[in-house]
């Protein structure tokens, strides 16, 4: 027994891995044959597993035949080039590549020290990325803000909130959590619904906005204003307004400049999720769809959306740091060490950033 439960040595790696690459290689090679909709019955799979964990170990090849006969008959094939429901396909064989090199380095990147290069990786490959969409100074790690790797938008919406939601009540007090008001269209991602529960956000407090086909289903600016101004007579505080650039339902544009316009009048936090369509806007001729990004406090795109990255790799960047950490971070003694705390300006915020943001639950 003792000798099966050894673990692989560098060789046997080797042989193994080779044959895992090869099966995904078959996998691909033959995916268009695959019927894109997995067509098993719910509970399928139990009556093909056993109902215990196996007692012995199983060979690779066992385990690769169970997968090709068990498991990929329920699988519906998201990389096929015949998919064409919720969004693009996401992967790429470097995308793969590249996950297979992070599972094998395994790194716990929640604070600079604990991997300096996973650290210092993401925020210059996020100021690339901040570059090529052609964001403001602002939005780069050497302006006030920056950007930080979130698994999806439904995470990057909920940071978002969290951190409009501190800078407000530090401002009128936090009795006044039951005054704060988000806005959105009836089209925004439920995520952000979700994100006002986890905050605390009263549910009477949130505005969904109705939209219809005379404004192909964006946000209408008029009615915003009508029910902002409706929201302050009743002594309400209006703190976050959510815009997106490619709705999941109707891939709906809203006109960022003009709720840029309201959002800074009336003093409220400015996101974007552009978690659909933002990645589209590296292009020249799609980078006018996020003309108003400039007067946005945050923004946020999914790279595995039309970036043939992995899921999941969601992207956002904040125009004022200081609020999403001031909002999200901790100090427990296992974070400390002399590296950030000996460091100043630029990097020790940043490396604040990273454990506050990524810090994971014990």
């Amino acid at each position: 027994m003792e000798e099966r439960l050894k673990p692989m040595d560098a060789e046997q790696l080797r042989e193994s891995a080779h044959r895992m690459v090869d099966f995904i290689a078959d996998y691909y090679k033959s995916i268009e044959s695959f019927p894109v909709l997995s067509q098993v019955e719910p509970g399928y799979l139990r009556k093909l597993l056993p109902d215990s964990a196996p007692d012995h170990p199983e060979s690779l090849q066992q385990v690769l035949e169970d997968v090709q006969a068990k498991i990929l008959p329920g699988v519906t094939h998201w990389q096929s080039p015949n998919y064409f429901a919720y969004y693009p396909s996401n992967s790429s064989i470097a995308g793969f590549m590249g996950e297979m090199l992070s599972a094998g380095l395994n790194i716990v990147g929640f604070s600079w020290i604990t991997s300096p290069a996973a650290t210092e990786l993401e925020i210059i490959v996020l100021d690339w990325l901040a570059k090529l969409l052609n964001l403001p100074d602002d939005f780069l790690s050497t302006g006030p803000g920056g950007g930080v790797i979130q698994g999806t938008a439904s995470e990057a919406v909920l940071v978002v909130l969290l951190a409009a939601r501190d800078k407000f009540l530090s401002r009128i007090g936090k009795s006044s959590l039951n005054k704060l008001v988000v806005y959105s269209s009836d089209q925004t991602h439920s995520a952000l619904q979700k994100a006002c529960q986890i905050g605390g956000i009263y549910p009477e407090n949130c505005r969904v906005l109705k939209t219809d086909a005379s404004t192909n289903y964006a946000l209408s600016p008029d009615l915003l204003n009508e029910v902002i101004s409706q929201d302050i007579s009743t002594g309400l505080v209006p703190f976050l307004l959510c815009a997106t650039v490619g709705t999941t339902s109707s891939t709906a544009v809203d006109p960022l400049p003009a709720l840029a316009t309201i959002a800074k009048r009336n003093g409220m936090w400015f996101h974007i999720d552009a978690a659909y369509a933002g990645s589209a806007c590296i292009c020249p001729e799609y980078r006018p769809y996020i003309d108003g990004v400039e007067e946005a406090d945050s923004f946020n795109m999914n790279a595995h959306k039309w970036f043939l990255t992995n899921f999941d790799c969601s992207a956002l960047w904040i125009k004022d740091r200081k609020a999403l950490i001031q909002a999200l971070s901790t100090n427990p003694e296992f974070l400390k060490n002399k590296i950030t705390e000996t460091l100043d300006g630029f990097t020790a915020v940043w490396c604040t950033k990273s454990s506050a943001v990524h810090q994971k639950p014990h």
